[in-house]
């Protein structure tokens, strides 16, 4: 596939620009991949035309309990999905490599996620990354009992098997 920017070669020697693509990136830890993790990657992916997913390496987790999955496990449960073209691991120690290597036109962000979007927006713009921040809507559960949180989901099986 040619990149956004790229152009295609015809027969007479010249070159005609590819239509653009629209690529987005989406991120997390994905621990124990549920419902509402599907929501938001869905939600993402329409933003665009590819998903990209960086999945949070251990040592970047400090905002929450660390994962209890490796990160090539979550990342390969989440590159399964539908809805994701690429998932790829995060860099362990500046979160913004991946970002600047894929150079996206959307970051799309969980409705809950404890990002700073201004933050944010200042670093992209600090390292000439031109895209959104957008964020995702909250998926609603289909029933009672359906869990939509990795704490909820943890939170059940300590109570129900602790």
């Amino acid at each position: 596939m040619y990149a956004r920017d790229d152009a295609i070669p015809t027969d007479d020697g010249t070159e005609r620009e590819t239509a653009m693509t629209r690529t987005v990136i989406a991120q997390g830890t994905f621990d124990i991949l549920h419902p509402g993790h599907v929501h938001y990657l869905e939600e993402a992916a329409a933003m665009g035309d590819e998903l990209y997913v960086i999945v949070a390496r251990k040592a970047n987790v400090d905002h929450k309990e660390k994962p209890i999955c490796p990160a090539t496990q979550r990342r390969d449960v989440v590159d399964a999905l539908e809805a994701v073209d690429e998932a790829i691991l995060g860099h362990e120690e500046d979160i913004f490599v991946p970002i600047e290597e894929l150079d996206p036109d959307v970051i799309a962000l969980g409705h809950d996620q404890h990002h700073d979007d201004e933050a944010i927006r200042s670093e992209l713009e600090r390292r000439g990354i031109d895209c959104e921040v957008c964020r995702a809507s909250a998926g609603e559960p289909t029933d009672d009992d359906q869990l939509l949180s990795t704490r909820l989901i943890i939170d059940r099986i300590l109570d129900r098997r602790g």
